[in-house]
């Protein structure tokens, strides 16, 4: 692309300088025959204050029939600034004269003493023939920075927004391209230096241009400096709304282990890229986006991503179909699935030209500040890309999503909704990202600016990691909230809801979600296993981290519970047995009291009891003489559970009572 700019700036810079030889070639002829009359179009009070040698003064608005000037002779006309020299020469013309207009000459200082005319024409003539062709270099100037400029604008993609910092930029780029492009009328500008030295009047008028853009510049720097924290730390602290009085047991359901997204990120691209490997006539021609997002659809928690055009070539070959589906994982049970569409996306990331879909975007929303994007499917399986829209304050600041685009990628329509009236199918609205942004602020502007570089009181931040959660067809963005010191204990943490980024904190002070991970790896050391980011659980009424750890091929080899509150208690177990399994292995091993959460132990005497095979693993299923339920895995007491039988008496363990108790531990 430079080099093609290049290119054709040189080649009007040759075409310039060609026309400028040809006209000089006409007025050498004219000179060498001696055959010409200067005329001073000015008034008489300009002529008698400086003019050329050997001219005449003649006031353009006096030329008419009965002006007498020889016909034979060409008629050399030049005035102050080229307006009357035109209107002179036209006259002239009409009465028959042969007329070369020189224009203006006011870059000409008339005070100087000239050898002969000769010298003094030929030195005019250039500077002339710079101004005759000052509309036509404008113009080509113009049309190389409109197409340099568009061609820009079309790979960056600016938004016309006065709160971008990109459009500054880009206007700034516009500027200097168009004083670049002066680079056509250098030949006549070196000349002009050397004839008569630089001219002051361009200097000046140079000089407001280059102080207008550092003005514009220091305004900007101005503004976002009056937005700052320094004076408006409030502003920053309310980013965001965090109601603190909440109850973690009253506001988190007991966790429901066929509803909890087991598998992070990581996982899910490892399953998706299995199921792409298994589809020859597809993993040829596309590749599987990273993106990955963290949905709830139709009450399954999963996983989607678009499969992309694998490069340039392969979008050529296959645009007209478009992409031709997308991938779900299950982030529960694993199972993966690729979605073939009917009607392939063609508007896309990986796309290109028009059917690009930040360009598609942009020509569509001009002045929209487009946040990070993420895929995601209706309720009946339809790809959508949602498109956050920002807002700032000053320049950059204080970005906070003022509403959605919704973008059908097969038929290209788009709709934009404000915050407060996004389809509930969407589940990610607000990004991680942003949303630790804003909690940050509101945790280090609690107190204002200068306390949270002095006394930094009651100053907190989020820990360096988050992990999602979901709850009423939700998805939540959970993440640490610790003390400014990022030492290795959690003060509490911040649970938001990414669709309406309703926020709430927990006064849980407990172990740092990055202890927890070492704490769950150290009790299997030997193995070098790698943590996931903690999952955050209501378990027994406590709040508890769950954590996958992998081998070095990615799978999930272990399940480790460790308590928030009590970071040593933590029990790990082969993911073999399966999360429940494990859960319940980690309530019979580790005494968990607490004001919200007592076990509780009794004696029951069995009315009736039934087996059943679950995932492989035997489950006890109880009914006591006062018709209470209960549940117990063979793993509880294997030495007792199989003995069992009517009439039996028995001391059972159990943590929360619900309708089925899970039996932790028995005793006969």
């Amino acid at each position: 692309m430079k080099k093609i700019i290049v290119l054709l700036l040189s080649i009007l810079l040759l075409v310039g300088c060609n026309n400028k030889e040809k006209e000089s070639n006409i007025l050498e002829e004219v000179l060498k025959e001696n055959n010409y009359i200067i005329v001073d179009v000015r008034t008489k009070e300009e002529y008698d204050s400086s003019h050329v040698v050997g001219s005449i003064n003649i006031p353009y608005d006096t030329i008419d029939e009965n002006t007498n000037l020889d016909k034979s002779k060409t008629i050399i006309v030049y005035c102050r600034s080229g307006k009357r020299s035109f209107i002179a020469s036209e006259t002239l013309k009409k009465l028959g004269y042969n007329v070369l207009d020189l224009g203006a000459f006011d870059s000409i200082n008339l005070d100087k003493e000239w050898k002969s005319n000769l010298s003094f024409l030929l030195c005019l003539w250039y500077s002339i023939n710079r101004r005759k062709n000052m509309k036509k270099n404008l113009i080509i100037r113009l049309i190389i920075t409109i197409l340099v400029g568009f061609i820009t604008y079309y790979i960056t993609l600016p938004a016309f927004n006065l709160h971008s910092f990109g459009f500054y930029m880009f206007v700034l780029f516009i500027i200097i391209l168009f004083e670049l492009t002066g680079i056509i009328d250098l030949k006549n500008n070196v000349k002009k230096v050397f004839r008569q030295g630089v001219n002051k009047n361009n200097i000046i008028k140079k000089s407001f241009l280059y102080i207008a853009i550092i003005l514009v510049f220091i305004g900007i720097f101005l503004v976002n400096f009056i937005f700052s924290p320094v004076f408006m730390s409030n502003k920053y602290k309310n980013r965001i709304t965090i109601s603190e009085d909440n109850n973690f047991t009253e506001d988190i359901k007991e966790v429901d282990f066929n509803a909890i997204p087991l598998l992070d990120k990581d996982s899910s691209s490892k399953l998706g890229d299995r199921v792409m490997g298994q589809m020859s006539e597809l993993v040829s021609q596309f590749e599987v986006s990273s993106l990955y997002t963290q949905i709830n659809y139709n009450n399954e928690i999963i996983r989607v991503t678009p499969l992309e055009y694998a490069n340039a070539i392969k979008w050529l070959t296959n645009r007209s179909g478009g992409v031709k589906g997308y991938i779900k994982v299950n982030s529960v049970n694993g199972k993966s699935e690729l979605v073939k569409l009917d009607k392939g996306m063609k508007y896309m990331p990986s796309a290109h030209f028009n059917e690009n879909l930040y360009r598609k975007l942009r020509f569509s929303y001009p002045t929209k500040i487009f946040g990070k994007e993420s895929f995601e499917i209706d309720n009946d399986g339809n790809p959508y890309w949602i498109v956050p829209t920002i807002k700032y304050s000053g320049v950059g600041l204080l970005e906070e999503v003022e509403g959605v685009i919704i973008f059908d990628p097969i038929t290209a329509k788009s709709e934009y909704y404000k915050t407060g009236s996004i389809p509930t199918w969407v589940d990610q609205v607000y990004s991680a990202s942003l949303i630790i942004d804003q909690v940050d602020d509101w945790g280090m502007y609690k107190k204002g600016f200068f306390n949270s570089i002095f006394g930094q009181k009651g100053v907190v931040q989020t820990t360096d990691g988050y992990n999602y959660m979901l709850q009423d067809d939700d998805v939540y963005l959970y993440t640490g909230i610790t003390s400014i010191s990022s030492d290795e204990s959690n003060i509490g943490f911040i649970i938001s809801n990414l669709r309406t980024k309703e926020t709430k904190f927990y006064n849980v002070p407990g172990a740092e979600e990055y202890s927890a991970m070492d704490s769950a790896k150290g009790q299997v050391q030997q193995m070098n296993y790698t943590s996931t980011f903690p999952l955050l659980i209501n378990l027994n009424e406590r709040p508890t981290y769950l954590i996958s750890l992998k081998d070095n091929a990615g799978l999930v080899k272990m399940y480790a519970f460790v308590d928030v509150e009590d970071y040593q208690k933590v029990v790990v177990s082969d993911a073999s047995i399966g999360v429940t399994e494990a859960a319940r292995n980690y309530l019979s091993n580790v005494d968990i009291n607490s004001n919200n959460s007592v076990n509780t132990e009794k004696e029951i005497t069995i009315k009736s009891i039934t087996t059943s095979i679950i995932d492989g693993n035997t489950y006890y299923y109880i009914i006591d003489n006062y018709d209470q339920k209960y549940k117990a895995s063979i793993k509880v007491n294997e030495n007792v559970l199989p003995f069992l039988n009517s009439g039996s008496s028995i001391k059972v363990k159990y943590g929360k009572e619900k309708n089925v108790i899970d039996i932790i531990g028995i005793e006969w």
